[in-house]
């Protein structure tokens, strides 16, 4: 049995004895002497991981959709603010009694309903996830070891692993040994990581930017872009954010996991907003100016293409260095984002089997198995599914912390062992309106030709976060007037 005050920020706290023994370290609650993260610590959170190429690639199907350089913006910028909310709203309960996302997830659906979202989460999301930025980001090594070694990418001719060219096979090896090497190294090479990667990243992102306005004779020519296939439409724009949000759909569900680390409340609520905001600016302007500007310099390039756009650069060591640059932030996207939470899901849920490492390991193992290579040519239909996933989960969450419980948690159940007496197996109304909002949201992909759904499965995470918000917050309270 070990000491804990509840809640350790706010009211005047309650000494409580609750046994932490049914679970591993890494999911109990962070201990006052380990609640370090200030304002600095949460600015800096994702400020170089914001700068990944699958990102990019994002907002560059926003120019291959129609939308023109002030549209792009404008979705890039709404994306950051509805991301950046979330972070916070999502991050209260962590930061209020110090428990990572697990726990959280175990207060709303229950040890073993907590299965479901915990899964889609760490193992699914963080496996595809994985897989994808590591494929993409092998792609870009190509170009890097053919700057260095002429001729790199004609090794074994038109040889391939299971469709993925050989040389970029060679590319992936050596990009899933660092990653995964790099998660090894611990938390304490993960933040080192995640405090170092920004800085490397903003110098040379900025460098790009400059280059590319310039190339394009200036920002207006930039600002005034429009693609040839130019259009307009509030359904368009909003398919746009909801996708490029459903890429920082994972980290807004699994936000506990580092809000645990905050001081209080407050440096979390200010640092979050502020970094990410921030990071978006300058990213929000490089992807503009890249996409925009080489597509004005270079009319043979329209398919917006991150890399090969860098890689019209005369200059190979700035090539190189941009490149890698963006790697670094993809890296630290996937290490933190996915390789992490991952392993702590699996630790909750099979703590006998899996640490923290291991379940990581097993994360990278498994997106190398899924073929990503296959994935990255659909990737908003694979957005359409992770906001499918997540907006559910999240609105469910919101809905659960803020208005069933009242922002208050019950430690002593969270944490019973399970088949105690106080333990809870499933909170069947959750996982029902999970499955509800997660089939409303998702079916337009199989039912196209059905404009209302297709429409819907177009903001996915917006359906899903919405409609079970409601459904989960309005069965509440009928049941409680009952």
């Amino acid at each position: 049995m070990e000491k804990v005050f509840e809640p350790i920020q706010g009211e005047p706290p309650k000494e409580e004895l609750i046994d932490f023994s049914s679970v591993a370290e890494e999911l109990r609650p962070k201990q006052a002497e380990e609640r370090n993260w200030g304002v600095m610590e949460f600015t800096t959170l994702w400020m170089g991981s914001v700068h990944n190429i699958l990102s990019y690639m994002t907002v560059a199907g926003f120019f291959v959709l129609g939308l023109n350089s002030k549209q792009v913006l404008a979705a890039v910028m709404t994306s950051a603010l509805i991301v950046s909310t979330f972070y916070v709203i999502n991050g209260v309960a962590s930061a209020k009694y110090g428990i990572p996302f697990t726990m959280v997830l175990r207060s709303v659906f229950g040890t073993k309903g907590s299965i479901i979202p915990a899964l889609a989460r760490g193992l699914i999301a963080g496996v595809v996830f994985f897989g994808t930025q590591s494929v993409v980001t092998a792609k870009a090594m190509d170009v890097i070891f053919s700057r260095i070694i002429p001729g790199y990418m004609t090794i074994g001719g038109d040889a391939n692993i299971l469709g993925l060219p050989l040389y970029t096979a060679l590319s992936f090896v050596l990009v899933w040994v660092i990653t995964v090497g790099l998660f090894m190294g611990g938390t304490k090479v993960i933040d080192k990581l995640g405090t170092y990667a920004s800085p490397v990243v903003y110098i040379f992102i900025i460098g790009a930017a400059a280059w590319a306005i310039n190339t394009a004779g200036g920002i207006g020519n930039v600002m005034s872009y429009s693609p040839e296939n130019h259009q307009f439409s509030a359904a368009l724009f909003i398919a746009c954010v909801s996708a490029l949000v459903s890429n920082w759909a994972g980290p807004i569900v699994n936000m506990g996991d580092f809000t645990q680390k905050a001081k209080d409340i407050k440096s979390m609520a200010i640092g979050l907003p502020l970094g990410f905001i921030l990071s978006y600016i300058l990213f929000a302007i490089t992807c503009v100016s890249l996409f925009a500007g080489t597509a004005i310099a270079f009319p043979e390039m329209q398919n917006f293409d991150i890399v090969m756009a860098i890689n019209q650069m005369d200059s190979s060591l700035a090539v190189i260095v941009l490149i890698m640059a963006l790697n670094l932030g993809a890296t630290a996207f996937v290490v933190f984002g996915n390789l992490f939470p991952a392993g702590l899901q699996l630790t909750a849920l099979a703590p006998k089997l899996f640490t923290v490492k291991t379940g990581g390991i097993l994360t990278g193992l498994l997106g190398v198995f899924i073929l990503p290579w296959k994935i990255i040519n659909h990737l908003f239909l694979f957005y359409s599914f992770i906001g499918s996933m997540f907006g559910p989960i999240a609105g469910i969450m919101i809905s659960d912390f803020f208005i069933n419980k009242k922002g208050q948690l019950n430690l002593q159940e969270i944490y019973a062992a399970e088949g105690s007496t106080q333990s809870r197996d499933y909170n069947t109304r959750a996982v029902i309106v999970l499955a509800i909002s997660f089939t409303l949201s998702m079916i337009g992909a199989f039912f196209p030709q059905v404009p209302l759904l297709k429409a819907i499965n177009d903001f996915a995470f917006f359906s899903g976060l919405i409609s079970s918000f409601v459904l989960y917050t309005v069965w509440n309270l009928i049941d409680n007037q009952k």
